[in-house]
């Protein structure tokens, strides 16, 4: 029984084949490749082939298969080609929805504030995450003994050969070393904002993380006054909170302004009445702020006696918690969709 010449006709016949549509093709192959198809069948009949005939048969059924699979394969991609060349859309038809995207409540809180006093002429400035002990402190008037010096406080990324920390190379624990860099290549005056990333080594909580982002605003020229310093707070927080905000100002101390303060409002999570987030005073903190310290000036090559100016600085995440009554800012850094959605209205 020499089944051989059989073979070459269902080659021939596989060559020739030419499919009008995918129902065509999808015959062709159950035909030859189905579990009661023409290559299956001629796998059966190997064992009946006598023993000098194997080989030369086994060829064949493999020449078949392999073929019947790749003709299979061509005129797929060629139908599917052909269909889409010639697909017309029924225009009649209702739309797919369209879904937009959101951006991350923090992003769109930063975006808001920049805007806000973009209005009143502070242009942004950025720097290096990466600092060093010059910029983060020495030239912001912190002493050497200064407690966010200590490594509580601080990430410092560099180890001598011996292990021991370097206090010169550190993850920057404020922007107001954009400041810095401004001050030392900007002569006054100087009106910018600097928002950025930040970190503290810091437990985290629903009011505190290890990183956080930060908005620190510089003005420097003649003549400028705590006054001023103030109307423009009173400016930011009515134009974002709204214009019955009630703000106060406490004194505060920090080592680059003289004198300090610190602004608060009314809690918009419980309406002044106390909550944990506001720790029940009915008053939650958003900013620190100052008059630049004289030493802060001269360290940066600015005549003190000639200028003066105030720098204010305020963390991104607590102003997102006001704006939309978010109680834990753990959940800005979880990526939870069911969060984040909810912002997809606001850009």
């Amino acid at each position: 029984m020499n089944l051989i010449p059989e073979i070459e006709k269902y080659i021939r016949e596989v060559h020739e084949f030419k499919a009008k549509n995918p129902e065509d093709l999808e015959q062709f192959r159950i035909r030859f490749l189905g579990k009661k198809g023409i290559v299956p069948e001629f796998f059966k009949q190997f064992k009946e082939v006598p023993p000098e005939q194997k080989k030369e048969f086994g060829q064949h059924i493999n020449q078949l298969k392999q073929l019947v699979q790749e003709r299979v394969n061509t005129l797929r991609h060629s139908l599917k080609k052909h269909q889409t060349k010639h697909h017309y859309t029924d225009l009649t038809l209702p739309g797919d929805p369209f879904v937009p995207g959101s951006r991350h409540p923090l992003s769109i809180v930063r975006n808001e504030i920049i805007s806000i006093f973009s209005r009143i002429g502070f242009t942004v400035s950025e720097g290096p995450e990466i600092e060093d002990d010059t910029h983060v402190f020495s030239k912001l008037n912190f002493p050497p003994d200064h407690p966010a010096r200590d490594m509580q406080d601080t990430f410092f990324i560099e180890k001598d050969p011996d292990g021991e920390s370097r206090h010169d190379v550190l993850l920057r624990t404020h922007t107001s070393s954009v400041q810095v860099r401004v001050m030392e290549n900007q002569k006054p005056p100087i009106r910018t904002i600097s928002p950025g990333r930040v970190f503290r080594n810091e437990a985290i909580s629903p009011r505190a993380h290890c990183i956080f982002h930060q908005i620190e605003g510089l003005y420097i020229d003649t003549d400028v006054s705590f006054a001023q310093l103030k109307q423009t707070l009173y400016y930011f927080s009515r134009a974002f909170f709204g214009p019955e905000t009630n703000v106060r100002f406490r004194p505060s101390y920090f080592p680059f302004t003289e004198p300090s303060a610190e602004m608060d409002i009314t809690c918009m999570l419980c309406g002044g009445k106390g909550c944990n987030v506001c720790k029940y005073t009915g008053w939650l903190e958003i900013l620190g702020c100052g008059m630049v310290d004289p030493n802060v000036l001269e360290f940066n090559g600015i005549d003190s006696e000639k200028y003066t100016g105030f720098a204010f600085g305020m963390g991104i995440e607590r102003i997102a918690m006001l704006k939309y009554q978010i109680n834990d800012l753990r959940l800005y850094f979880e990526n939870d969709l069911r969060f984040l959605e909810q912002f997809s209205a606001d850009f």
